[in-house]
Formats: C-alpha cells, structure tokens, sequence
C-alpha cells in the first residue's frame, strides 16, 4: 500500500502537469522572496512614497507595453522554451542586481526626499524593468500552455492546484524567507532568486512535447493581432472580465504599495512582521485555490465571482483599520481567499472559451486591460500618500489609498454586478 501510494506520487510529481506545477512552484517562491526585497530596499534607499511606487511601476509598467507582443511571440514560438528562456533572464538581472547592492553597501540613511544611492537605486529600478518584461512573457506562456497538460474537463482543478502551489512560495514561504534574508544581508534575496529561477530551468528542461500552437500561414504580426483583438471584441463576457479585473488590480496595487510605510511607520513592525503578514494571507489564498473549484460549483459561477468582486470592500476598509500584524494578517487571509475563487472563474472561463491558436494573443489583449491598469494604481498610490500629507498628519495620509481603494471597489461592483451574473449565467449555459 505504502509502495502504491509512493509510486503515484512520484508519477504526479515527474508528469507534465507536476513538472510544470513544481516550476511555477519555484519561480513564485523566488516572487515572494521578491515582494519584500524590492520594496523594503527602495525604503532603505529612500523614504518619498512615490520613489518607493517607482520601483513597483518597473516591475509592472512592463504588462502595459509588451503584453501583446508577447501574446504574438507566445502563439507563434514553443511555449516551454519561451518559458526557459524567460527564466534565464529573470536569473541574470536578478544576479546582476545583488552584485550591485553589494557593491555600495553600506548605505546611508534614506531621507524624506530623493536618494541615499543614486547607483543602488538605478540598479535596483533596471533590474525590476528586466524581471517585469521576462514575467509578461513568461507568464503569457504559461497560462496558455497549462490547458495542454490536462483535459478540458479538468482546468479548474488543475489551476486551483497550480494557484495554491504558487501562492505557498509566493506569499506563504517566500516573503517570511525574503525578510529574513534581507535581515541577514541586503543583496541576499535577490542572488537567491537567481539561484531559484535557475533550478526552475532544470524542471521545465524535463518536460517533453510540442507546445506550439497550430497555426495557418503566417500573415503578419498586425493581422495576427488583429485577430486576437476581434475574438475579445466579440465576447462581451471577456471584455467585462478583462475591465473588472483590470480596476481590482488597480486598486490592489494601490493597497499593498501603500502597505509598505504603513507597517513600517504606523505599526512600527519589522520586515520579518511583514513577511509574516503576507503568508497569512497567503495561507488564505491557498484554502481558496483548494476550495475554489467546490465553491463556484455550489454557488455557481456568477454568484460566486459577484461576491467574491464584492468582499475587496470590506478586505481594504479592515487594512486600515487593523491595530496590529494579527488583525492584518487575518484580513489580507480572507481577502486571498475570495482573490483566489474569482480567478478560479475568470481564468478558467477565459482558457475555455478561447481556442487554442489563439490563445495567447487574446490573453495578452486581456491582459494589457487586466494587468495593464496595475502602474496606474502603484503611482496613484505615492500621489494620494503626497495629496493627502498636505491637510492631513503622515499617519493618517498613509491609509488614505486605503479608503480610496474600497470606494472604487465599491463602484466598480455596482456597475458590474448585474452584467458579470448574467454573462457567466449565460455562458455555463451554453458550455452544457
């Protein structure tokens, strides 16, 4: 029995779908490593809430001018050896990084405006526009070439799987491990990033298969285009979803920059309290990439993605309100949760309905509206922070995105609820 268990487990772990699983695994745990290094350095450097938004604005701005190249690349090219090749490049940037925060270290203390390294700094901002251009692609790619590991029937299970996977690096080890390395040494997260996107490479080496999409003669990369744009503009259930989730990142990236210099100032926590705050959360995100799959098949999945859009509300006024790293970690774990079922409807919906050929370009279409609003909220953020000092005490000025964030949620369920329930009504429907 032992023997029967362990050999299936084995088999899970070295098949297609477990080898990707367990590289996305790896590369999200370099990414939670990285959610506490790139902003807790830019604190180091600076204490300016919008020099500190820039840094995150390198990491996404990237998502608004190449994603649909890399919807172009991703349909014409093998998708696993776009994924290798974008690993490989995350690695270099990342290394290149830590040799030149080691170089000027030590760093003097950051002040109130501008920069304590002008060098560290422009190092650190390159090496984030590097790994933000690297994720737009690799991501693309990975999405797109997820449905060809398993049946159809089986999506939501295997991205519940996959999302819970990556949300434990992500946000559950890799943040906790990031803090700490950043306590031991400042350059340190990021060599062992590199490090961790290299082992990523040797898992993905071991997959076999073709992963290039079916195409007719190539016609050029605006006709190409052209047709991605034309299948997302004939679904009005896409083109809802892409805005909806275009705005809730906007404002998601809002809080979390936010959050930065609110636990460090108004809390007064450590980056290893912060690590700590972000893997409950995760730990929440995680039960919902588990349950996710049961929770839309009981509720249904406008019901679900309704309620779940809706529970941002209350997630964003609790962060505010939180006196302490318990309560906070509580709140972000529930609103990881609900995070978790919606994008078990909306990917899932999405990789159903779009065939294959044209998978990723009509992603990449998707996500320059869904990923594209993300440098738009990260820069509102600093902006709100800068706006509101100017009438109000810092502290109180460092929760204003907060509230920001919850009334824009607001409205944007309001104008949502009834089209997102009828078009995901409409559309399980049709797929029965």
């Amino acid at each position: 029995m032992s023997g029967t268990g362990s050999g299936r487990f084995l088999a899970a772990v070295t098949s297609p779908i477990g080898r990707f699983i367990a590289a996305s695994g790896l590369t999200n745990l370099g990414d939670g490593i990285a959610t506490v290094a790139w902003a807790w350095t830019a604190s180091l450097l600076t204490r300016d809430p919008l020099l500190i938004a820039l840094i995150a604005v390198a990491l996404r701005l990237p998502w608004a001018l190449f994603a649909l190249p890399a919807g172009i690349v991703t349909d014409r090219t093998d998708r696993r050896l776009l994924i290798l090749r974008m690993d490989i490049l995350r690695a270099a940037a990342l290394g290149a990084a830590a040799l030149a925060l080691w170089s000027s270290l030590p760093l003097p203390d950051p002040p109130e405006t501008g920069v304590s390294s002008l060098p560290a700094f422009l190092a650190l901002g390159l090496a984030a526009v590097v790994v933000g251009v690297a994720e737009v692609f690799r991501d693309n790619a990975a999405q797109t070439m997820l449905p060809a590991l398993v049946p159809r029937h089986r999506v939501e299970a295997a991205n519940g799987r996959l999302w819970s996977v990556e949300l434990t690096g992500n946000a559950l080890i890799g943040p906790p491990l990031g803090a700490a390395l950043i306590a031991f040494a400042l350059p340190l997260p990021f060599a062992v990033n590199a490090l961790i996107y290299l082992s990523a490479v040797l898992v993905v080496l071991g997959i076999k298969g073709r992963f290039r999409a079916e195409q007719a003669e190539r016609r050029g990369w605006r006709h190409e285009l052209g047709e991605g744009i034309a299948f997302l503009r004939a679904s009005p259930l896409l083109q809802l979803l892409a805005w909806l989730t275009g705005f809730w990142n906007l404002f998601f990236q809002m809080v979390m920059i936010a959050l930065i210099l609110h636990v460090q100032e108004n809390l007064g926590l450590s980056s290893s309290a912060y690590g700590a705050i972000l893997a409950a959360g995760a730990v929440g995100g995680i039960f919902g990439g588990i349950f996710g799959e049961r929770i839309v098949r009981r509720m249904g999945a406008g019901p679900a993605a309704q309620w779940m859009l809706f529970a941002s509300v209350p997630a964003f006024v609790g962060v505010a309100l939180a006196p302490g790293a318990w309560s906070l970690g509580l709140i972000l774990a529930l609103f990881e949760f609900a995070g978790l079922v919606w994008n078990t409807v909306s990917v899932s919906t999405r990789q159903r309905m779009i065939p294959d050929r044209l998978l990723g370009r009509v992603n990449s279409v998707y996500r320059l509206l869904a990923w594209g609003m993300m440098p738009v909220g990260l820069m509102l953020s600093g902006l709100i922070v800068r706006g509101a000092e100017q009438i109000l005490p810092r502290d109180i000025a460092l929760t204003a995105p907060f509230w920001v964030a919850a009334a824009g949620i607001a409205v944007l369920t309001l104008v949502g609820w009834k089209r997102l329930g009828e078009g995901l009504a409409r559309h399980a429907a049709q797929s029965a």
